[in-house]
């Protein structure tokens, strides 16, 4: 490399000479532009979205400052009137696209029928009354039993023998002391566990009961006193208290406070021979203002406490899990006895989801049902105007029950109802589960006689029926032309005119109130859904107390139609269903009672399964034949050579047991 040194006044010639080099060099090595193209004659729709798609790229990348303001009017005198806004105006413009949904939503039908949801009107989850919380919470804080609470509840609720669990507790209150001295020894904290275990959970049933009263019988029914038989702490008490509210004076309407000063209860009478499960009542009783409410304690029931004739319609005779807790059968059928002659006119027996005790609920059922039957044969011998007595829930008839004289396995009538787990029963049961299920049997009986059915069948159709009907036009197919003649128009005008005309008489159009009472008349010969229903994806199989008093099997396919088929889908145990099936039902097979060794017993499952007693018979094998048949039961020699044994009598026809 040559270094060639140069004045100071050439150099910046230099550099110009190199930097204008450096650039024509640059330009001449970069190609000349190409010609441009000719414009592509492009349909006017690919333009239009050429221009949206170039719109929106472009729109991302605008600037708030590029954005065009608009113009305001300033006003230089006041502001004109016309222009101010109101408190109204001022709210969200939302607000009025709610109101009118909601209001849509809500006068819009259900999809269910008006009778699908009169039959299932249940309660699905009982909470108990905060007052009522708040009495057994302050019952164990202030008796300073929480160390022994746990401890008594097991020894009480709990068996023993079984597992742990939530199905090891139990509501049955059956303990028996040897002496006194240790019963009243025990008798507070007996009442103490017995009203934080047990009292929740009856209340929950007692409480179902009486909203299913309520369904069934008249709106303007009301109801002032109650008479209970096996009061205990009180749980049919509170069940009353918060059941039948008053009415208010201007509206007429159920009073909706939930509060024992608005009950419509005007007097309350228990009887109980337990003396510390009612020292315990009446404790959680004495820190609730009851207003007006006459309540009195009785340890048994005697003639004078019969009530008058005029107060009879208003009147209940209750007994809620008692009848189990008596003695004997004897006992039973003196407690029936004296709810029949105090004079009440609806007498309402609960008790637990067991075979004793839905054979109790049974037994008593059928003696009342005879009481009333004698007094309609001898009516010389009825204490009162009104003679006869009829069930109202759950059974749909007066004859036997058929599921306690089925002449098969035993099985059992009974329902249940969820309630939510107040804390303090999730303390003393060390469970973290906030509800449990209690299962019960219970009987509605009334005085006078059943009514008549009424033949009529309303509120069929409801909102998936109605969509069905809107529907059923577009599926019809377009029919040719043709020309009429003067003959057929005349007999299309009579077809038309038949159509309309049963289409009227069909499904009449009532009022709500008419609805709802036609359907309370209706109800008394809906079947009961007495076992969960079993929905398969063609069709709804429905194990039903029907009116006939029998088990039969009601099959809801689809092809009987949309809403009788949503209806059945719908469906629980204890609902009453209101559609008469597509087929003719059938009566459930009744397995027999077995006693040899070794058979499974039957439960409610087991009804209805018909078995062939060809196919379950056990059928003898010999060792000859068994051993023949493993080896050469696929060859065709050895089926010869067996037909030939069969033939010359060395093998008997019923040692091959296929044959």
């Amino acid at each position: 490399m040559v270094f060639v040194w140069a004045p100071l006044r050439t150099v910046p010639r230099i550099l110009s000479r190199a930097f204008t080099y450096s650039v024509s060099l640059r330009s001449t090595s970069v190609k000349p532009h190409a010609s441009s193209k000719p414009r592509l004659d492009l349909d006017p729709s690919y333009r239009a979205l050429f221009n949206d798609i170039d719109i929106s790229m472009k729109k991302g990348k605008m600037d708030a400052e590029s954005v065009h303001r608009e113009l305001e009017i300033v006003y230089d005198g006041p502001v004109p009137t016309n222009l101010e806004l109101s408190t109204q105006e001022w709210s969200p413009f939302d607000e009025a696209v709610e109101s009118d949904f909601q209001e849509e939503y809500d006068n819009r039908e259900h999809r269910k029928s008006p009778a699908a949801l009169f039959g299932s009107n249940q309660v699905s989850m009982v909470v108990l009354p905060s007052e009522l919380q708040t009495a057994i919470e302050m019952l164990i804080s202030e008796g300073g039993q929480k160390s022994t609470l746990h401890s008594d509840s097991m020894r009480l609720f709990k068996s023993p023998d079984s597992r742990d669990g939530e199905d090891a507790w139990d509501t049955q209150y059956d303990t028996r002391y040897s002496s006194r001295k240790q019963a009243a020894k025990h008798a507070i904290r007996d009442g103490t566990a017995f009203a934080t275990v047990a009292l929740p959970a009856h209340y929950s049933a007692i409480a179902a009961v009486f909203h299913h009263l309520k369904v069934r019988l008249d709106p303007e029914w009301e109801v002032e006193k109650i008479i209970d038989w096996g009061t205990g702490t009180g749980s049919g008490l509170w069940a009353s208290l918060y059941s039948f509210n008053g009415k208010d004076v201007e509206s007429g309407e159920e009073i909706r406070d939930k509060s024992i000063v608005a009950t419509a209860i005007k007097s309350y009478t228990g009887i109980d021979k337990r003396e510390g499960l009612i020292a315990i009542g009446k404790k959680l009783l004495s820190n609730v203002p009851d207003g007006a409410l006459n309540i009195k304690w009785k340890k048994s029931y005697r003639p004078e406490d019969q009530v008058l004739q005029e107060e009879g319609p208003k009147t209940i005779a209750l007994s809620a899990f008692m009848l189990t807790a008596q003695p004997h059968s004897l006992a039973q059928k003196t407690l029936v006895q004296e709810m029949w002659d105090s004079g009440a006119h609806t007498i309402i027996l609960i008790d637990h989801n067991t075979r004793e005790g839905f054979e109790a609920i049974a037994n008593a059922r059928e003696y009342i049902l005879g009481l009333g039957k004698a007094e309609v044969e001898e009516p010389e011998t009825a204490p009162l105007n009104i003679r006869g007595a009829h069930v109202v829930a759950p059974c749909p008839h007066d004859h036997a029950c058929p599921l306690l004289h089925s002449g098969g396995a035993s099985l059992v009538c009974g329902f249940e109802q969820r309630i939510q787990r107040p804390s303090f029963v999730r303390r003393t049961k060390h469970s973290g589960i906030g509800h449990e299920d209690i299962g019960y049997s219970y009987v509605i009986i009334r005085r006078g006689p059943r009514p008549t059915p009424t033949g009529t069948s309303v509120g069929r159709v409801g909102g998936i029926g109605k969509r069905e009907e809107k529907t059923k036009p577009l599926g019809v197919p377009i029919k040719e032309l043709k020309v009429l003649t003067t003959e057929d128009i005349l007999e299309t005008v009579v077809e038309e005119s038949a159509t309309i005309g049963s289409a009227l008489e069909i499904e009449p159009i009532l009022e709500p109130s008419d609805l709802h009472a036609q359907l309370r008349r209706e109800a008394y010969q809906w079947p009961r859904l007495v076992f969960r229903p079993l929905k398969k994806s063609g069709h709804i199989i429905l194990d039903s107390c029907t009116a006939e008093g029998k088990i039969m099997r009601l099959t809801i396919p689809k092809s009987q139609g949309k809403q009788p088929f949503y209806d059945a889908r719908k469906s629980n145990w204890g609902d009453i269903f209101p559609h008469a099936p597509k087929n003719r039902p059938l009566e459930r097979y009744q397995p027999k009672k077995t006693h040899g060794k070794g058979q499974p017993p039957s439960t409610g499952s087991d009804i209805g399964k018909r078995r062939d007693s060809f196919k379950d018979r056990e059928r003898p094998v010999t060792k000859k034949w068994r051993n023949m048949f493993r080896t050469k039961r696929k060859s065709r020699d050895g089926t010869l050579r067996v037909l030939e044994e069969i033939k010359f009598g060395r093998i008997e026809m019923n040692d091959c047991g296929v044959f």
